[in-house]
């Protein structure tokens, strides 16, 4: 019955329909963590890079200074400019390779998909009833742990590395603004590789949890199997009903060739094989009807009705029957037993015109 328990798994067809719906696999987290860890290494690379442009704005601007009498608010706009073009040229790599990344991790868990369907609104979304069934469902609560969890982890890992830095604020006063850029940005690659780490296994599990929980939600029922069936392949009972006309008009076909048959050669009752030769249009005589049991016996009636030649050959009967198929011609092998056999029915007729 429809509305059954979704104990089966999801069929190519399932999948395939939901994907084009927008449906797909995808887990947030393992997109989240890699963008984390290029982000950071893009950084890391690009450190002396952003410290030369910030360095060469600032002497610019301290050049600049000894020139500027009254700050007027062109000069602030000029100046606003200039920042926003220094934050541009030292942001502009990092972020275009973040979101270069972004897409292609995204692309791989999804194929690549585009599909319109996601850009249709849906109204069940704003239904309160299913919003609150969503906030306590198994999946909200799994996403609530998750979310707990990198919290906790971030303020543990921010917590730690301050606290270790705390005791050496001291010495830092007497050092160099370049030493302790790169002493800071050491500790806090190492305060996010911390991080990375953990994340990496919360990944891992949201990856497993997503791939679940998806796999569950196209789960189908045997209902919805066999409906899909008929859909695809059509109504069993219709297809039957479609082969037996199917036959039956063979059939029709076949047994009106019989009366044009030339000989019928039988085993005694078992089977019955119709042979038609043209000499001047046939390379070798054709099989127009055979058949077996009660169909054969058919053939026989048909062919005494309509005073075609009927010989017993049960060799040659069954040899004709399951090697050659209607309309075929008969194969090499049995060319001399038919031979022989369509001289005999010439002969008859040769000897029912001179009788006559």
């Amino acid at each position: 019955m429809a509305g059954g328990e979704k104990t089966e798994k999801a069929t190519p067809k399932k999948k395939k329909d939901e994907r084009k719906k927008g449906n797909v696999f995808q887990s947030k987290d393992v997109v989240s963590v890699v963008i984390l860890f290029a982000g950071f290494f893009l950084i890391t690379l690009l450190v002396p890079f952003t410290y030369q442009q910030v360095k060469h704005y600032f002497i610019f601007q301290v050049d600049k200074i000894a020139d500027v009498q009254t700050l007027t608010v062109t000069t602030c706009g000029q100046i606003f400019r200039e920042v926003l073009e220094v934050y541009f040229i030292s942001a502009l790599p990092v972020m275009l390779a973040i979101g270069v990344l972004m897409i292609f991790m995204v692309g791989i868990q999804t194929g690549f998909l585009v599909s319109g369907e996601l850009l249709k609104p849906k109204f069940n979304k704003i239904n309160p009833f299913t919003g609150i069934k969503r906030m306590f469902s198994l999946r909200s609560l799994v996403e609530l742990f998750k979310s707990i969890i990198k919290i906790t982890l971030i303020l543990v890992a921010i917590y730690t590395t301050v606290k270790s830095l705390i005791p050496l604020a001291p010495d830092m006063m007497t050092t160099e603004l370049a030493e302790n850029v790169a002493f800071i940005m050491d500790q806090t690659m190492s305060m996010v590789k911390t991080i990375c780490m953990v994340f990496i296994a919360v990944a891992i599990f949201d990856f497993a949890y997503q791939m679940f929980d998806y796999n569950k939600k196209l789960k189908m029922d045997k209902q919805e199997i066999k409906d899909e069936y008929k859909q695809m392949e059509g109504d069993p009972q219709v297809k039957g009903q479609r082969r037996n006309m199917q036959r039956q008009m063979s059939m029709n076909r076949m047994m009106a060739a019989v009366p044009e048959a030339d000989v019928i050669v039988r085993n005694p009752t078992h089977y019955a094989v119709a042979l038609k030769y043209d000499m001047d249009q046939d390379v070798a005589p054709i099989v127009v009807a055979k058949g077996k049991d009660l169909i054969a016996l058919r053939i026989v009636e048909i062919g005494e009705k309509n005073n075609v030649p009927i010989q017993e050959n049960r060799p040659l009967a069954r040899g004709l029957y399951e090697m050659t198929d209607i309309n075929d011609i008969i194969p090499a092998e049995l060319y001399k037993a038919v031979a022989e056999l369509l001289a005999w029915v010439y002969g008859n007729k040769k000897k029912d015109k001179i009788i006559t």
